[in-house]
């Protein structure tokens, strides 16, 4: 295993960015089939929810501290000085309509840190936070905004469309997935079809997928289960047939009896080609740069879900990687389609819900 002392981390340039000459005609189709999405539940439910990521697991707060000693190549940005942050944390699936959980999709967290210091990016002038959006995944279904695009429109055409068959079709592609990796392989692209093992959201190591900056360098970003209560749920199973919620479920029951810690961990990138900014798909070889722990995440045992908390994080919160500081601007084609795709969710939300969205400035009550 590489140490931290050992890597050296590549200097962010901006031709590292390769923007193609119709993205922007690309981003704005993936907005217009986000927002077919956001249309036809809202339409069906009354309630304007996300566009994806829309129905959460577990709403919690929780404390980051930030580690002291750290290399100065990871002591940057929100990371840079040691001390705490309090946090809110949005445990998630992964479509943009509310289904019975045993439609098994890959699990998301949503982290935000509050009251954090710094240069803002555009558009979030005024406010504290720093967020970080992510995915029990080390890297993206998809290279690219146009190859993402072909999976987004299928996902608009089926939104709230034949629950009882996506059922059927999660049975089966976890069958798949599960002769796939009897094999020693993975498929994410089964997996966020539906083929998602039935296991426990708590247990995940969730990353970034796509890279920011991190200071003068670029990194990636992972959440790491490290209590013992925590790590015993790695590919736990968990029960939803019969259960439509069963894994909002198993999160309540979790922290009505316990805490959890996790570490905060950056892999820096070290090589334009080994660790690329522009193809989302590459997962970055640990082996030549390895995820170091810059922080610990800290929650304590609480009420993890119920409708008030709804209201305060799903209606009136919004989690976006351009919600943050300048040292952690987002980076790639993926990054970059995110934040109109991310603005127009949210506004769409506050419009039609008549709830104005709330960007904390300190600790948060729930």
């Amino acid at each position: 295993m590489t140490t931290p002392t050992a890597v050296h981390p590549l200097p962010f340039q901006p031709a590292f960015e390769q923007v193609p000459d119709d993205e922007a005609d690309t981003i704005r189709e993936m907005v217009a089939a986000m927002r077919d999405i956001t249309e036809t539940t809202y339409a069906h439910g009354g309630h304007a929810i996300r566009s994806v990521h829309a129905k959460s697991h577990g709403l919690l707060t929780g404390q980051v501290t930030v580690l002291d000693g750290l290399p100065p190549a990871y002591a940057q940005g929100a990371f840079a000085v040691p001390g705490s942050y309090a946090a809110v944390l949005r445990f998630s699936t992964n479509p943009g309509d509310i289904l019975a959980d045993s439609v098994s999709t890959p699990r998301g967290l949503a982290l935000k840190l509050i009251d954090v210091p710094g240069e803002r990016l555009p558009g979030s002038e005024g406010q504290v936070t720093q967020d970080f959006v992510m995915q029990n995944a080390p890297a993206f279904t998809a290279p690219d905004p146009k190859t993402f695009l072909k999976t987004l429109k299928l996902l608009a055409k089926t939104t709230d469309r034949g629950e009882g068959l996506k059922k059927v079709a999660s049975a089966v592609l976890r069958g798949t997935e599960k002769v796939v990796e009897a094999f020693g392989g993975e498929s994410p692209t089964l997996k966020s079809l539906g083929g998602h093992p039935e296991t426990h959201p708590l247990g995940e190591t969730f990353y970034t997928i796509v890279p920011f900056l991190y200071g003068p360098y670029f990194a990636k970003l992972s959440v790491v289960p490290v209590a013992p209560e925590l790590t015993a749920l790695t590919d736990a199973p968990v029960e939803v047939n019969g259960k439509p919620d069963g894994l909002r479920e198993a999160v309540n029951a979790h922290f009505a009896q316990h805490g959890g810690v996790w570490e905060i961990r950056v892999q820096l990138g070290v090589d334009i080609e080994q660790t690329p900014i522009e193809d989302a798909s590459v997962v970055w070889p640990e082996d030549l740069t390895p995820y170091v722990t810059v922080a610990r995440l800290e929650v304590q045992p609480q009420p993890a879900w119920n409708e008030a908390r709804s209201r305060e994080v799903d209606d009136a919160m919004v989690f976006s990687p351009w919600h943050g500081l300048v040292a952690h601007r987002p980076l790639g084609g993926i990054m970059r389609s995110r934040q109109p795709a991310y603005e127009m969710s949210s506004q769409f939300r506050s419009e039609r819900n008549g709830c104005p969205l709330h960007h904390p400035r300190g600790p948060v009550e729930l």
